[in-house]
């Protein structure tokens, strides 16, 4: 299993951020071939303050292979096109391949 963490910065206007992206960005992310799983979590810190990380969507595919197939994709393509209308506090993107552990 190869993880695309997609890590967004605050926004100017969470509100916007928010609603730009359940209803169009989503959808677009959703489209891209050989995604497995799409997870999407709002941040807070521990301690009360305000973390710069606003979202962070953790796309989950078969291989670094399929995810390079998916972004390649006319709608990898479409979905990567789209980050600029809505990410107004930065966007960060790390690939990671999974190695479960096992406790106990």
């Amino acid at each position: 299993m190869y993880r695309l963490h997609v890590i967004y910065g605050r926004p100017t206007d969470p509100a916007a951020f928010d609603e730009y992206y359940s209803t169009t960005h989503a959808p677009l992310a959703r489209a891209i071939p050989g995604l497995r799983d799409l997870t999407v979590a709002k941040t807070e810190s521990l301690d009360g303050s305000t973390p710069t990380t606003y979202l962070i969507a953790t796309l989950d595919f078969d291989s670094q292979e399929a995810l390079g197939a998916g972004l390649s994709s006319a709608e990898g393509q479409a979905a990567a096109a789209d980050v600029p209308n809505f990410a107004t506090g930065g966007v960060t993107m790390l690939g990671a391949e999974l190695d479960k552990q096992q406790l106990g």
